[in-house]
């Protein structure tokens, strides 16, 4: 399984917007589908969006309405793109392979984790 690679992040005001990129995004043996993670110190990492195989996207309400999932499929690469940004979207942000279960368990990231992409947005 290959490790994905996170860019795009950095430093923006409130209001402001960014576009995440996630490079090697392709399906693995155990999953089928990408995630987008978010993790602040002291806080364990969370899932905020999601994009399956046939497209289909989620995002978490914290972020609903402000971020959305896209995907280029010619260049292996997903994208986050984030709208009128927050304070407490500041976060280092990461994507993996996760496995989507119909079950309504929570997506679980089957892949390695990489170095992530720092996102701040100050007020």
């Amino acid at each position: 399984q290959v490790q994905l690679v996170e860019s795009g992040g950095g430093l923006v005001q409130a209001g402001g917007s960014l576009r995440l990129s996630c490079a090697k995004s392709v399906s693995s043996l155990s999953g089928n589908g990408i995630g987008w993670f978010r993790q602040t110190p002291g806080k364990q990492r969370e899932l905020v969006a999601t994009l399956g195989h046939g497209g289909r996207t989620t995002t978490t309400d914290s972020v609903k309405g402000r971020f959305s999932v896209s995907a280029d499929y010619a260049k292996s690469t997903v994208y986050l793109d984030m709208n009128n940004l927050k304070p407490e979207d500041t976060a280092i942000y990461y994507c993996n392979t996760i496995v989507i279960s119909s079950s309504g368990q929570p997506p679980t990231p089957v892949g390695p984790w990489g170095q992530g992409t720092q996102v701040t947005v100050s007020s």
